[in-house]
């Protein structure tokens, strides 16, 4: 089955995945690339070791090889025109999406919207959804498109494995992480919140929180402010290996992002990491990730009353800790990881090629059907 894979970039967070389409393909899978990446990831270390032979940066000519027999096209976010001329020389369509109602459903754009999401996708191109977020099967079906044609999806980071007793048995006590770019709709300083709350509290406890960007100035402030010092420390900018290396040592992991986080490959990470998560229910990988008091946590977007107390009922229960961080390691290393999603993504492209029932073929996780998802899914 040949592969092309049309996207803004290349980052460690498609690698995992292009690597495991590539081997089962037979090296017949293409990851194409329009533009660069952007300075402020590769600040990050984002652009450390991606070279791989089957991607390449568009330019003139360089893909016509690639189109000829092409079976399958997934196009993520990719120049539109490029992906309509693409799509004549495949058999089977994806459209790989987060949601596309990241800051709400405005009246007054959804008309435009409306056109814009049918011209993309018009209704005699018979094409599927690829859902990188748990709202993007809704968001899409306010339009009226892809019904009964969305898979779950998402990102797929490295996954690690793991003696789990052995990593759980490690992680340092009242160890709470925080990981991410410092913008307000990731809300680092909600941590900031639950911090001062379980201090005043007289709780034992580290936050380290990792990252930088337009907030760490009110950060940092806000730390002195709280008279945090003693039990927050802002760590900087890390490299991917080294985030890791702070999941591993941490039992709890904070994930505060609001409904503008597409996806958040920091959980994927987190829980791969055999971290107890305690995750925003408007986050898009919440959805498909999470299952409250299964194997992790999930509050209202915003709440930091909610949010507290999350923390706080985990810092009570070591056992508690443990058997959400055990459930977690689970949930990627059986399921959620880029080796399973290749797998089951050229199962579903065969079965629809073939014009089979795909609905059917995976109950749960990667490839098992997408439905519309209520913005208040989660109810306590």
């Amino acid at each position: 089955m040949k592969i092309l894979f049309c996207s803004n970039y290349f980052s460690h967070h498609q690698m995992p995945l292009s690597d495991a389409l590539d081997e089962l393909t037979e090296n017949n899978y293409y990851f194409l690339a329009y533009k660069e990446m952007d300075a402020e990831r590769k600040s990050l270390g984002w652009g450390r070791g991606l070279a791989r032979p089957y991607t390449e940066t568009l330019t003139d000519g360089n893909v016509q090889r690639k189109l000829e027999d092409l079976d399958v096209l997934i196009a993520g976010s990719f120049p539109e025109k490029l992906t309509a001329d693409y799509a004549k020389h495949s058999k089977l369509f994806f459209r790989y999406s987060e949601r596309i109602f990241k800051t709400g459903n405005s009246l007054i754009k959804y008309p435009k919207r409306f056109l814009h999401w049918h011209m993309c996708n018009p209704p005699w191109r018979r094409a599927y959804l690829l859902c990188a977020s748990g709202f993007t099967a809704g968001d899409y079906a306010k339009f009226g498109l892809f019904r009964g044609r969305c898979y779950q999806w998402g990102y797929f980071p490295e996954t690690r494995f793991y003696d789990i007793r052995a990593l759980l048995a490690q992680k340092e006590a009242g160890s709470i992480f925080w990981a991410g770019r410092f913008l307000d709709w990731k809300h680092p300083d909600d941590a900031l919140r639950v911090a001062a709350r379980l201090r005043d509290d007289g709780y034992n406890f580290t936050l380290r929180i990792a990252g930088a960007g337009v907030l760490e100035p009110q950060l940092r402030a806000m730390v002195s402010e709280l008279h945090l010092d003693g039990c927050v420390q802002l760590l900087g900018s890390l490299r991917p290996e080294q985030v890791r290396c702070e999941m591993e040592r941490s039992r709890i992991f904070l994930f505060t992002s609001d409904r503008r986080e597409g996806w958040g490959a920091v959980l994927n990470e987190a829980m791969n990491s055999g971290c107890a998560v305690v995750a925003s229910d408007a986050a898009g990988a919440t959805p498909f990730l999470v299952k409250d008091g299964v194997n992790g946590s999930v509050y209202h977007s915003g709440d930091t009353q909610e949010l507290y107390e999350k923390v706080r009922r985990l810092l009570d229960d070591t056992a508690a800790q443990e058997r959400l961080g055990g459930a977690a390691y689970r949930t990627i290393s059986e399921l959620w990881n880029a080796e399973t999603a290749a797998e089951r993504l050229l199962q579903l492209s065969q079965a629809l090629l073939d014009g089979r029932d795909a609905h059917k073929l995976f109950a749960d996780g990667p490839c098992s059907p997408a439905h519309p998802l209520r913005e208040d899914w989660y109810r306590k």
